[in-house]
C-alpha cells in the first residue's frame, strides 16, 4: 500500500482526536506521521515488542497497536500518550487503518483489476484510468482461456495452474467460481489459435496428471486492449457451452472454430423447432434409427463421397446407395445433393441443440 495514502489518512485521524498519530513498518521505520519531522526515524525495538505481544503497548509516551488486516499485521499504529484514551485510540486506529489497507491492496492489485474487467464489474471509462494507475501496457494482445472442472475444484488445482505461469506481471490466473479458473494470457500479435490450443492442452494435461480429472478449456479470441478482455472471456464461456451441446467428447474448444454451431446456439429455441418441422415435413428426424444416423455421419465426414464412405463402412456401394435412397424417401432430402446435405446437417445440429436445451412451456 502506498505510504502517501497512509499519510493522508493519518492527518485526518490526528485532527479528529487531537493527538499525534503515526505508523511504523514491520522494521520499525516511521512511514507516516502527523508530525512530519518523525517520518524516516526508527523505532525497531518498540515495533518488535508490539509484534510479539497481544493488545496495546505503552512506551516512551506513546501507545502502540498492531494494524489489524486480513493480510496480516504488517504495520504498527502509535498514538501520543500512555493513558487509557490514547490506548483506545490506538486500537481504534489499527482497525480503521487496517480496513483502509485492505481496500488499497485490492485497488492496487492487478489480478483483482483484471478480474473486474473480464466480469464487467468496472465502468469502461474507469478502465483507462486504472490501466494508467497500475502502469499496464494497454496495447499488448491478450487472450482468455477458461478452465472448467466438472466438480468443485480444490485450492491446489488453482495453485497448480498458477505455478505454470510465474510471470505475474504478464499472465493472470483468476479464481472465477467453484468450477471455473480463468487465465488471461499475454500473446504475440500474430498468435495462431493452434498455439493457444496447445497451451490449453498442456494445462489440461497438467491438471489431469495431478488430479486424475480432465478439465474442459474454452478459448476466446486474442484482443488488442484490456477493454476488450470481457469480450474474449465471454467467447471462452460460449465455447464451453456450445461444446457441451454439440461436441461432448472435445475437451479443448476454440471460439474461432465453433462455426455454424455458434450461430445455432444463439437462435431462439422456438425458431429452431419451427425449422425442424419445415425441413421434415414427410416425417420427423426421430424416425431414423441409429444405424442410419451413423451412416449419415460417415457420409458427411467423407465429403459426400459414396465410394469412400462405403469403403470406410465396409459395405457394398449399392448398399450405401440403398440407404441414401431410404433416407430420401423418409425425409425428402437427397444427401448426395449439396444443398440438401447442408440442410440436413444443420437440422441434425438443431435437433441436438433442442435435445440439450428443450423448450419450457
Amino acid at each position: 500500500m502506498p505510504d502517501r495514502l497512509f499519510q493522508g489518512m493519518i492527518q485526518h485521524v490526528s485532527d479528529a482526536i487531537d493527538r499525534m498519530v503515526g505508523i511504523l513498518s514491520n522494521t520499525g521505520a516511521v512511514i507516516a506521521c502527523s508530525n512530519p519531522s518523525l517520518i524516516g526515524t526508527n523505532m525497531s525495538e518498540v515495533a518488535g515488542a508490539v509484534f510479539t505481544q497481544p493488545g496495546c503497548v505503552a512506551r516512551e509516551g506513546l501507545s502502540f497497536a498492531r494494524l489489524e488486516s486480513k493480510t496480516g499485521a504488517h504495520f504498527v499504529v502509535f498514538v501520543q500518550g500512555e493513558d487509557d484514551a490514547a490506548q483506545s485510540c490506538a486500537r481504534l486506529c489499527s482497525v480503521t487503518l487496517g480496513g483502509m489497507e485492505q481496500y488499497a491492496d485490492e485497488r492496487f492489485d492487478r489480478a483483482n483489476f483484471i478480474k473486474n474487467v473480464i466480469s464487467d464489474n468496472i465502468l469502461p471509462g474507469d478502465i483507462y484510468l486504472r490501466t494508467r494507475e497500475l502502469h499496464f501496457n494497454n496495447d499488448v494482445p491478450r487472450a482468455v482461456l477458461l478452465i472448467r472442472m466438472s466438480d468443485p475444484c480444490e485450492v491446489s488445482v488453482f495453485e497448480t495452474i498458477l505455478s505454470l505461469f510465474p510471470d505475474r506481471t504478464k499472465d493472470f490466473v483468476l479464481n472465477i467460481s467453484e468450477t471455473d479458473i480463468a487465465l488471461v494470457k499475454e500473446v504475440a500479435s500474430n498468435v495462431d489459435m493452434r498455439d493457444l490450443e496447445k497451451l490449453a492442452r498442456s494445462i489440461a494435461d497438467a491438471v489431469s496428471t495431478e488430479y486424475y480429472h480432465q478439465p474442459c478449456v474454452g478459448i476466446g479470441s486474442a484482443v488488442n486492449s484490456i477493454q476488450e478482455l470481457a469480450t474474449s472471456y465471454k467467447e471462452a464461456q460460449v465455447s464451453l457451452e456450445v461444446g457441451k451441446v454439440f461436441d461432448t467428447e472435445k475437451k479443448i474448444i476454440s471460439y474461432e472454430y465453433l462455426g455454424i454451431a455458434r450461430l445455432i446456439y444463439q437462435l431462439p429455441k422456438r425458431l429452431c423447432a419451427m425449422f425442424l418441422q419445415e425441413v421434415f415435413k414427410r416425417g420427423t428426424i426421430d424416425t431414423l434409427d441409429q444405424e442410419t444416423l451413423f451412416t449419415i455421419q460417415k457420409f458427411f465426414e467423407n465429403n459426400l463421397n459414396v465410394s469412400e464412405t462405403s469403403r470406410k463402412l465396409f459395405v457394398h456401394r449399392n448398399t450405401l446407395v440403398y440407404r441414401l435412397e431410404k433416407i430420401k424417401k423418409l425425409t425428402g432430402l437427397d444427401l448426395r445433393e449439396f444443398d440438401d446435405a447442408i440442410v440436413f446437417k444443420v437440422a441434425l445440429m438443431v435437433k441436438k441443440y433442442l435435445d440439450a436445451r428443450p423448450i419450457r412451456y
